[in-house]
């Protein structure tokens, strides 16, 4: 069985990531990955349509901010652990906004019905991602 690239990295550096749950982590990744691809497919769909300005903005907003979390996410030393929560809840706040926002579209647009999909799976993944993070505490 072929290992993906991320699973063969986070299989390298687990030493240096102690007490990190590391599926967890790999699923949080996952998630703010698929986000951000969500919410810019969306954004790209929504520029075409009148009145869907809001919406695309909101969008890419959100998928600057799953990528931005993402990667710091993937920084195996240095996590800040106020800085890290702060990321999360903001993180979380966005992606349940632009669900909403794409929600009252999903009817006509069925990239919007997948991005606030998506946005709920993220807020889902950075509240079990903090609730880990804090569990392990001590380890970091």
């Amino acid at each position: 069985m072929q290992m993906n690239m991320m699973s063969m990295m986070m299989d390298s550096s687990m030493g240096m990531m102690e007490g990190m749950d590391m599926p967890a982590m790999q699923e949080f990744i996952e998630a703010c990955a698929a986000c951000e691809q969500a919410c810019t497919i969306c954004s790209a769909s929504c520029m075409g349509m009148e009145g869907m300005e809001r919406c695309a903005s909101m969008c890419l907003d959100c998928a600057d901010m799953c990528g931005t979390m993402m990667r710091m996410m993937l920084r195996p030393k240095g996590y800040e652990m106020k800085s890290m929560t702060a990321m999360m809840q903001a993180c979380m706040t966005m992606c349940l906004a632009c669900a909403e926002s794409c929600t009252m579209h999903a009817e006509m647009s069925e990239q919007c019905r997948m991005c606030a999909e998506a946005c709920r799976q993220m807020a889902k993944a950075c509240e079990s991602m903090m609730t880990s993070m804090k569990a392990m505490m001590p380890a970091m």
